[in-house]
């Protein structure tokens, strides 16, 4: 049996599709498993911002046609990455258990501490208006490309530091790199980050992906997902949600932004896992009319 997984060619998301491949393999140890790499349209983009060039769905077209077309079996994603929507002959199969949900601030190398005179380069609207809060006296600057790319910028100068995810850094090795931790309360991450998501072709046998799944974060995304739907969020919104599970429960917090950004609002809802996607539609409404 052959098994063919699709990823974008950066090394971060080949690390990524190699994590699936590992946990598949040891399911399935006599499978021969081959990973495709494309540039998607997204990757190939990089002096535009996002909601410029329309938004993170064009980092999955490519591997959205290859699925379809039966060129790969599966596909791996950095879940914050994808669309809110998901077509329906696509379907996500799959979620990792979620590695550090956090975002970092990472220093030119060599560098001690926050220096003024320089933009902080940050790639999202939902980090964007976060550091606006905690770095007032700082311009916020668009900064595209891959994990090594953003990092060369960085040390060539251009910025006085970056916003990453924390998760990415550590899959990469770059831990070191990281010169401060955000807390979830300072910067509310996007939804899905640090967990990974497989995606298939309808009616594909899964039972490949058993030990993979981790349910837990198949529920905080569920939840974490339609939260933004429910505000009409794409994945370039700066609309944010973070949910966790315990005892049974979840407990999600929201961040809502009007659509002139002129307010924000967080709030938090809590009950059974089992009523995830509720659980988040209802905390947007909630949010949004308070805010109307």
């Amino acid at each position: 049996m052959k098994i063919r997984f699709g990823s974008r060619d950066s090394r971060l998301a080949v690390i990524q599709s190699r994590m699936v491949m590992e946990a598949v393999q040891d399911v399935c140890p006599q499978a021969e498993l081959e990973l495709v790499t494309m540039k998607t349209t997204g990757d190939k983009i990089l002096d535009k911002t996002l909601d410029q060039i329309g938004g993170k769905g064009l980092f999955v077209k490519e591997l959205d046609l290859a699925l379809r077309e039966g060129k790969v079996d599966f596909t791996v994603h950095s879940l914050k990455d994808m669309p809110m929507e998901t077509p329906e002959d696509l379907p996500l199969a799959a979620f990792s258990k979620r590695a550090d949900p956090r975002d970092v601030l990472v220093l030119p190398e060599g560098v001690p501490e926050l220096r003024p005179g320089k933009p902080i380069g940050c790639s999202s609207r939902r980090r964007q208006l976060q550091l606006k809060a905690l770095y007032p006296d700082f311009d916020i600057a668009p900064v595209r490309g891959n994990v090594q790319t953003r990092l060369r910028k960085l040390d060539e100068g251009q910025y006085s530091a970056l916003v990453l995810a924390a998760a990415g850094l550590k899959r990469l090795g770059l831990e070191n790199r990281i010169s401060r931790f955000f807390s979830t309360e300072e910067i509310l991450p996007a939804a899905g980050q640090a967990i990974l998501a497989v995606q298939i072709r309808k009616g594909t046998d899964t039972s490949v992906l058993r030990t993979f799944h981790n349910a837990d974060s198949a529920a905080c995304a569920l939840a974490e997902r339609a939260f933004v739907r429910e505000l009409d969020g794409g994945c370039t919104s700066p609309v944010a949600a973070y949910a966790q599970t315990k005892d049974g429960k979840l407990l999600l917090t929201g961040l809502y932004v009007s659509p002139d950004e002129t307010v924000i609002r967080r709030g938090k809802a809590e009950g059974p896992i089992q009523e995830a996607e509720n659980l988040g539609r209802e905390l947007a409404r909630k949010l949004k009319g308070e805010c109307q």
